[in-house]
């Protein structure tokens, strides 16, 4: 199969860091050209889920601008620029939760949409978290620090309680990962 083709781009709304929108003309496999192809830039992301030295899962419940009502989720931050993403991992679970791990697992790179770009994904799973500070407020943050039961996690996965698709995504992955693991 071939690989669609960047023809032209110009950017057409840039909000830098967290949003730039450009205009793209492509070309697709069989040859025909799309001359405004919408593509959205944003930084790439970690998701970390973090399971602490007694089992328990660390989790949020919160509140997101573009969540109705509260939601469970897992530990997420943007990669600054030049960072790797077990380091931004490992960043952001200290700064959220005073948790650091010594076991972690990349559980791969997605895709945030296949067709207009909107940056990568990259999921961890933290074992053996444990509370090593205090965690670092920020003031766009209104949440409670959970800890869970695997079995709590798994019912508020089955009932869409993690009602961001990243969040429940790092979530199935780490109890397949788990799973495994376990094996």
């Amino acid at each position: 199969m071939r690989a669609w083709k960047t023809l032209s781009r110009r950017p057409i709304l840039d909000r830098s860091p967290y949003l730039t929108v450009e205009e793209h003309a492509i070309e697709l496999p069989g040859g025909r050209v799309i001359p405004d192809w919408p593509w959205v830039i944003t930084p790439d992301f970690i998701n970390v889920v973090a399971v602490t030295e007694a089992g328990d899962w660390v989790c949020f419940r919160q509140t997101k601008y573009a969540v109705d009502g509260t939601s469970l989720a897992v530990v997420g931050g943007y990669l600054e620029p030049g960072e790797e993403p077990l380091a931004a991992a490992q960043r952001e679970l200290l700064e959220e939760t005073g948790y650091a791990a010594d076991t972690w697992v990349a559980l791969g790179r997605y895709a945030v949409d296949g067709n207009r770009g909107a940056g990568a994904a990259y999921p961890f799973l933290a074992r053996g978290a444990r509370r090593v500070q205090e965690p670092v407020v920020d003031d766009l943050e209104d949440q409670e620090m959970l800890l869970l039961d695997v079995d709590a996690v798994k019912a508020a996965l089955a009932g869409g309680e993690f009602k961001c698709l990243p969040w429940a995504a790092a979530v199935a992955l780490a109890l397949v990962q788990m799973e495994k693991d376990d094996e």
